[in-house]
């Protein structure tokens, strides 16, 4: 019967340690998702403003929900935002 050995690295050679950062998105994905969190915060500072407003006022009923759906949409862009990668990898010439 054959015996497994395990490999010794080699005297003097070392092999080269890698890295491995395992992100999920891009530092543009990350900046996009921040911003679509803060414009929904501010859309929904904007709903609960207006001390002096009756419950039925224009801004809160119609811009508010407008400006955290935009930033639910701004959200799913993020997510599903692909940045372009260097071009110059790809150069045929």
């Amino acid at each position: 019967m054959a015996t497994a050995t395990k490999k010794q690295p080699i005297k003097g050679k070392t092999q080269p340690k890698t890295e491995n950062k395992f992100f999920v998105f891009k530092k543009q994905n990350y900046i996009l998702l921040i911003a679509s969190v803060a414009v929904i915060i501010i859309g929904f500072i904007v709903m609960g403003s207006g001390e002096g407003q009756p419950f039925d006022a224009p801004i809160k009923i119609t811009v508010a929900p407008i400006i955290v759906m935009i930033g639910f949409i701004l959200g799913a862009v993020s997510i599903l935002y692909t940045p372009k990668q260097a071009e110059s990898n790809n150069n045929p010439e």
